[in-house]
């Protein structure tokens, strides 16, 4: 506990970190501070501080710790099972991974899941995390990343908008059109898209009056005939089976972007994290299955042959 209020700053975040109160985070360093018979934190109503026998004190049980926990994690890797609890963030609109998760929670009964959807980048280490699933490359380089499959970003409208309207044969075509807007994204009005072989991508500024923070939200506005919208294929992969909707500039789509596992660093993995990893590069293994029908009946276009 002491090194977790030192980590965290307060008594209050560290007490949320271990699950329990302020008020047992407290007693707890200071039954620390009697045993030894030192004091190690300044504490003021505003701030905590360490002093130079309690900074001492933590530079030599920091890596102690540190030991014992990865000699714990290296003999439950060897002899033990995989158990525990495993919070794992996953992108709000990354439904693709629901029915893998359901699969991973009927083949490790012991494993108590525990997984959050949300588009808020969170930070593994400080909020108790196991794992992330990130897609694109990941900002934080001091976290080991696991690549799991592709994802693709494609536009897409429904046949009834493209039979009234026509179909787009360039990125330039989009200026002018009805575009839905996915505010997810980190450019939402910017759509870049694959440029010629070795030229750099093209950008196009679009416009719309519909905008949306879901990307199924979207999917369903484009199903509607409202406009062209610009997805990732896991969204639109069933409603492009369906014949709900039909991809657009299939010669421009850009390069597809990583999905990533991520997890901290650690000399021992826990077994739990690892199992949980394992299984998802191998049900991600090959074509993503979202990917599966549609792209056989709309192959994709390599930039030498447009027209």
């Amino acid at each position: 506990m002491f090194v977790t209020v030192i980590e965290a700053g307060s008594f209050a975040k560290a007490a949320l970190k271990r699950r329990t109160s302020t008020g047992q985070a407290s007693k707890l360093v200071s039954k620390l501070e009697a045993d030894l018979g030192v004091q190690l934190l300044k504490r003021t109503t505003r701030a905590l501080s360490l002093t130079e026998i309690g900074k001492a004190y933590y530079e030599r049980v920091k890596p102690l710790l540190e030991d014992f926990a990865a000699l714990d994690a290296s003999v439950r890797c060897v002899f033990g099972t995989a158990t525990g609890r495993l919070r794992v963030s996953v992108p709000h609109s990354f439904g693709a991974l629901q029915p893998v998760l359901i699969k991973f929670a009927r083949a490790f009964p012991d494993i108590e899941l525990d997984v959050h959807f949300s588009d808020r980048i969170v930070s593994l280490v400080d909020e108790g995390f196991d794992l992330a699933i990130r897609i694109g490359v990941p900002d934080n380089s001091s976290l080991i990343a696991r690549r799991l499959c592709d994802m693709r970003v494609i536009v897409v409208a429904a046949p009834a908008y493209v039979e009234a309207h026509g179909e787009p044969m360039t990125p330039a075509a989009l200026e002018g059109r009805e575009c839905i807007i996915d505010t997810n994204f980190r450019e939402p009005l910017l759509w870049r898209f694959r440029g010629d072989n070795g030229e750099p991508s093209i950008a196009v500024l679009v416009a719309g009056r519909l905008r949306f923070s879901n990307a199924e939200t979207c999917l369903a506005a484009a199903e509607a005939g409202l406009g062209v919208a610009r997805t990732p294929s896991f969204v639109a992969g069933s409603s492009l089976c369906a014949g709900l909707l039909k991809p657009l500039l299939r010669a421009y789509e850009p390069q597809p972007r990583d999905v990533y596992a991520l997890y901290p660093p650690g000399r021992h993995l826990a077994i739990k994290v690892r199992v949980l990893v394992d299984f998802l590069v191998e049900q991600f293994r090959g074509e993503p299955k979202w990917d599966e029908g549609w792209s056989k009946q709309y192959p994709k276009i390599a930039p030498d042959v447009r027209t």
